[in-house]
């Protein structure tokens, strides 16, 4: 993290050097560093080597970094690099598919505990884990994946994903998103999810070609089963609207979450059924970000300012739904900006992965000339890691 002095209200920064920084925000008190054991695990070199969209489901449903859980986590990706790399050099044959997973045991990085699985077809080619299967879709639609949760009222997994299509035509991001879709998996299905199945989501903006809105951005699993403090029993749901990154919430029960009727949204007083009025709790977010439970009541809303700048926020809530506090920057992402086509985005928290007292954090990088800088930088394109530990 740059040594670099921050003003914000109500902040006071009490230390900073050798890339850790303690700031005290009246009820929060909290320090960041930097988390290599993390980055090495996901810096691979034959097979997966790179891919985005990171979100952890745990398996046993307990989403709270309280508590001391060593289950099962499926990591999901979204566009998933798959080659081999040989004394840094990328060889030859290398591929992308639009969306792969990895499999981790409990929360300590170490190599013996993850494992990451890319689908195959039948003559050994790597291809796509969840593959566009809607009628509605246009030809040559794929996914790319949201968040997801292991819904408590009858343990299958749901996922949110999003229509993507390619448009070379378009300047500077070559792709528009056509709508939202849902994966579910049954309870007891597994890698490769032969018996996946695939519902249109219906609330979705398209305001503008690459301007839209959507959900999935986040979950919080704000239910008993969950382990957080303070359940009310609702799934929330969050969803970014352009232009300016706007912060949309909703929420469903568990039990009703394939009933789309049951959906609610916030518009800022109230909830209502129709979407259309769901109103932003604040804006700058980010396409992927998390909103996590704290020890002393309140919520953090972790994201990438403005979707690419290259730090990575914070906002304190009073709830899953703000209002939130002021936005505080937390790291700082240039050492991972090697050239000036690089480009961070999508950070979030990941509570499940994360130890009692801290949260693993996650930003991705990437580049605006990817296919040209690849070869040269065959690691780039993978999450980074940090972590934010405070005081109870």
């Amino acid at each position: 993290m740059n040594s670099k002095l921050i003003t914000i209200v109500a902040v006071s920064i009490l230390l900073l050097s050798f890339g850790q920084m303690t700031i005290q925000e009246s009820e929060f008190k909290y320090t960041v560093e930097a988390a290599p054991e993390w980055d090495a695990l996901f810096t691979r070199y034959s097979g997966w080597f790179g891919g985005d969209g990171i979100f952890a489901i745990p398996r046993s449903g307990i989403e709270y970094q309280e508590v001391k859980d060593s289950t099962e986590n499926m990591i999901l990706f979204s566009d998933t690099m798959v080659g081999e790399i040989e004394e840094g050099e990328l060889k030859d044959g290398f591929t992308m598919v639009n969306n792969s997973i990895a499999y981790m045991q409990g929360k300590n990085p170490a190599e013996a505990n993850i494992t990451f699985l890319v689908d195959q077809d039948s003559e050994g080619k790597s291809q796509s884990l969840f593959p566009m299967k809607l009628k509605i879709a246009e030809e040559g639609e794929y996914y790319w994946l949201g968040d997801g949760f292991v819904n408590p009222s009858n343990q299958n997994t749901y996922i949110f994903a999003y229509r993507v299509v390619n448009k070379p035509e378009y300047p500077v991001f070559g792709f528009d998103i056509m709508g939202g879709a849902i994966i579910k998996l049954p309870a007891d299905d597994r890698f490769p999810f032969r018996r996946q199945e695939q519902i249109s989501f219906p609330f979705f903006y398209p305001i503008k070609p690459q301007v839209v809105g959507s959900f999935g951005a986040g979950i919080l699993v704000n239910t008993k089963s969950s382990r957080v403090p303070n359940p009310d029993g609702y799934i929330y749901v969050y969803g970014v609207r352009d232009p300016g990154k706007e912060l949309l919430i909703s929420r469903v029960l568990p039990e009703k979450f394939e009933d789309f009727d049951a959906w609610k949204f916030w518009n800022g007083k109230k909830w209502v059924r129709d979407y259309l009025k769901a109103a932003p709790v604040t804006d700058g977010v980010s396409n992927e970000l998390s909103v996590t439970p704290l020890p002393n009541g309140k919520y953090i809303l972790i994201f990438t300012a403005g979707g690419v700048e290259p730090a990575v926020h914070m906002r304190i809530g009073e709830s899953p739904i703000g209002p939130f506090g002021p936005v505080i920057s937390i790291w700082d992402c240039s050492d991972a900006i090697e050239e000036p086509e690089f480009f961070a985005y999508n950070a979030k928290a990941h509570p499940s992965l994360s130890q009692p007292g801290e949260l693993l954090i996650s930003y991705n990088v990437n580049s605006f000339k990817f296919w040209d800088q690849v070869r040269d930088y065959p690691n780039l394109y993978r999450p980074r890691f940090f972590k934010l530990k405070y005081e109870n």
